[in-house]
């Protein structure tokens, strides 16, 4: 773990946002909760459990902040309080929404990544949010359950969600009376503020921002008619004193250089052998753009609509290494920021704009010459789909000699993954943790070498790396490993 003498401000009040199970409401109440105590004043800082992109894009919109991932297995059990620190720094508030069940969290791993987890390890205490649409008294029982399953979580009250009426309220109250758990807010069934999902969740903020905003404002009425505002406030303000240090982007890149490690044997696992070291010839012919000497080298990051999947940490630690980051729209930008030399395209939806992005010509060409000229490429899941040949029919980059389609089986979960070669991200053997989450296939021709050794149920090979190319499904949060960020940086330095 890497810090700055910052220390982590005890005096934030903080709290999180619980639930059951999956589809109780986490997201409304929280998103509305932050819009509610950003519109009375309070500088809110909106956290979510786990590897979710989507989730923290509504919650930028409510604050007016950035939307801060903590996640105790991509990033480890101890950065979860120094991240948190760094996200709420100059804050009056914070509001950490949680991720599926309380109790649930990475596969096999016991308690390690789930909310309840990051609760005990920011002090914080929980506000449970409960379905009531289908019960009354058994509402205590339930939330007893919670309540009681591990005594270090501490459950400071509930929020009970979709409530049917005014005798279906009388009738929750009274049990979670006699349970002792207050009840500190009442939300009825309100649809104006559901936000329309597809294949893979949420549909984000990006491609719907009129929308997005509209519902955010609809979920912060909702929680201030229906919510104890000053009862959460006092609730957030219970939270226990953390200790340590916060993380700093600067110093973690200054303190953790690239290192090479021993190849573990899982990284020594045979190639599959659909993954050839042949080089395919690319599409077009290129160089790459001039700097001046000394000059901080330009990376182009992808956004818009598109490529709306990013953790606010990468761009803060390429921006410590040294670099200038420039966003740019691969569905609008026909050419690439000026002076770019190297680029990064992350997450998000391309099997949605397939055809507006083939279309862009221009743009997939100047991608290609850039790939070709050895430029710094990181791809991460839509990147990869980017910058294969085709996606779904549509003509895309053609730096790899790959094609990629729509499935219908959903890829899901945490990865251990292992750097099988030397790459623009890492050395061989360089350990790191990664999430899968994606519906598309990637079936290559004669391609590159493989990028990571993953175990899943089963070890296997994945992604692939071409020249200063690095592609992968693999979602990484770079704190975990802040020497990725110095070693991309400085090969866009001397490429």
């Amino acid at each position: 773990m890497t810090s700055s003498p910052s220390l982590v401000p005890p005096s934030v009040p903080r709290l999180v946002v619980a639930a059951p199970s999956s589809g109780s409401g986490k997201t409304t109440v929280a998103t509305g909760l932050m819009a509610a105590l950003t519109a009375r004043g309070l500088v809110v800082s909106p956290h979510k459990v786990g590897p979710d992109y989507i989730d923290p894009g509504y919650h930028a919109l409510a604050s007016g902040r950035a939307g801060r991932n903590l996640d105790a297995y991509l990033c480890g059990p101890e950065l979860v309080a120094p991240l948190f620190a760094h996200g709420a720094r100059g804050c009056d508030i914070a509001v950490v929404e949680g991720v599926m069940g309380m109790y649930d969290g990475a596969a096999g791993e016991g308690e390690l990544a789930s909310t309840a987890h990051v609760a005990k390890l920011l002090r914080a205490p929980v506000v449970l949010v409960v379905d009531a649409s289908s019960q009354s008294r058994s509402v205590a029982a339930l939330v007893h359950g919670f309540v009681s399953w591990d005594p270090e979580v501490r459950v400071g009250g509930v929020i009970l969600n979709k409530v049917a009426s005014d005798r279906h309220e009388e009738l929750l109250r009274d049990a979670l009376d006699s349970a002792g758990v207050p009840v500190l807010g009442v939300l009825r069934r309100a649809p104006q503020v559901d936000t329309p999902s597809r294949h893979l969740g949420l549909v984000p903020v990006a491609e719907r921002h009129a929308a997005a905003v509209e519902a955010v404002a609809a979920m912060a009425e909702q929680v201030r008619a229906g919510c104890d505002l000053e009862g959460l406030v006092a609730l957030a303000r219970s939270a226990g004193a953390l200790s340590g240090a916060a993380w700093d982007a600067a110093e973690a890149v200054a303190s953790s250089p690239p290192s090479p490690l021993p190849v573990p044997a899982l990284g020594a696992a045979p190639p599959d052998p659909r993954h050839r070291l042949e080089r395919p010839r690319p599409p077009s012919q290129g160089t790459a753009p001039r700097r001046t000497l000394g000059e901080p080298p330009v990376i182009a990051v992808a956004g818009g609509t598109a490529f709306t999947f990013s953790y606010a940490e990468q761009i803060e630690l390429l921006a410590a290494a040294g670099a200038e980051v420039v966003s740019f729209d691969p569905l609008r930008d026909e050419q690439l920021p000026e002076g770019t030399s190297g680029l990064v395209i992350g997450g998000g939806f391309p099997e949605v704009y397939a055809a507006e992005l083939s279309a862009n010509e221009p743009l997939r060409k100047a991608v290609a010459e850039l790939a070709l000229a050895g430029a710094p490429v990181a791809a991460e899941c839509a990147g990869l789909l980017y910058l294969c040949r085709e996606l779904d029919g549509q003509p895309m980059c053609g730096v790899l000699d790959a094609t990629a389609r729509m499935d219908a089986r959903l890829t899901l979960g945490y990865r251990d993954a292992v750097a099988i070669g030397d790459s623009v991200l890492a050395v061989a053997g360089t350990r790191m943790r990664g999430h899968e989450f994606h519906r598309t296939v990637v079936e290559p021709g004669a391609g590159p070498a493989p990028a990571w050794g993953v175990r899943t149920p089963r070890r296997r090979v994945e992604g692939f790396v071409q020249r200063g190319v690095h592609a992968s499904y693999l979602h990484t949060h770079w704190a975990s490993e802040p020497g990725v960020a110095r070693r991309f940086v400085e090969r866009c330095r001397t490429s």
